[in-house]
């Protein structure tokens, strides 16, 4: 999946949250929503999959 971009809308392949990446490097860094808390994190792009 190399055609990801910041702004993607996207989910890890095991499931969870919706995500935004906001910026790609050797990772895929992605932020969510957890409640009304904001999380960040870092993800692997073969794990992440576009949002359906």
């Amino acid at each position: 999946m190399n055609d990801l971009k910041v702004g993607d809308v996207v989910v890890l392949k095991s499931g969870g949250p919706s995500m935004t990446i906001y910026q790609i490097g050797n990772d895929v860094s992605c932020k969510w929503f957890d409640g009304n808390e904001l999380k960040y994190g870092g993800f692997v792009k073969e794990e992440l999959e576009l949002e359906e």
